[in-house]
């Protein structure tokens, strides 16, 4: 039922287009096109995320689907003046790939899974340069942690995640303002730790 509702034809809703917290009122319901709605809003960020998270699309399109299940299943849980619904799908979303990781009983994909594999760089024609470039990637990585999540979201979903500024705009359904100061405050940050680290 719940796959039908999400690439089900959305019924026509006369007036202005309706909030996150409106549709997440009918979701609780039972309206099976409001969580279509939701799901066009939402589907691609909670996809990056995953795929960032995970390494693999079709795991991102499992989490997707297990996000989305939850969202029908708590609708009515969710508090409009706790947090805005795009937080709230975030965080769903975190911990969907945190279970998913458990059950594979493997720690989240490592910087050396963004480069060629050891034997590969035993065949380059340059060893050195490539560890070297993992080197800085594994301090990019390090050094993200230590930035506030949502600037650090910004930075993974425009470099990890291939999304524009206005994209993720978007889908957090924040301003696209926000976003960039967020991006540019971040990469401040990061700029900052990485002059620390050296």
């Amino acid at each position: 039922m719940l796959q039908a509702a999400m690439f089900s034809t959305l019924e026509k809703v006369d007036g202005p287009r309706l909030t996150d917290a409106q549709l997440l009122t009918l979701i609780g319901r039972g309206e099976n096109w409001a969580l279509s709605e939701m799901y066009a809003r939402y589907a691609k960020l909670v996809f990056s995320i995953a795929l960032q998270t995970l390494g693999d699309a079709a795991s991102a399109e499992e989490i997707v689907q297990q996000v989305f299940t939850e969202v029908w299943r708590h609708a009515r849980q969710y508090r409009p003046d706790l947090g805005r619904f795009s937080t709230w799908v975030i965080t769903i979303t975190r911990h969907q790939c945190i279970d998913e990781l458990r059950r594979r009983r493997v720690r989240p994909k490592t910087e050396l899974d963004d480069w060629k594999s050891l034997d590969n760089l035993a065949a380059d024609d340059d060893p050195p340069q490539h560890v070297q470039e993992i080197s800085e990637q594994v301090r990019i990585r390090q050094a993200l942690q230590h930035i506030p999540a949502q600037q650090r979201l910004v930075i993974e979903l425009t470099f990890w995640g291939g999304m524009t500024q206005r994209e993720i705009a978007l889908q957090s359904r924040a301003p696209l303002g926000t976003v960039k100061t967020r991006f540019r405050l971040g990469m401040k940050r990061l700029k900052f730790l990485l002059q620390e680290s050296v």
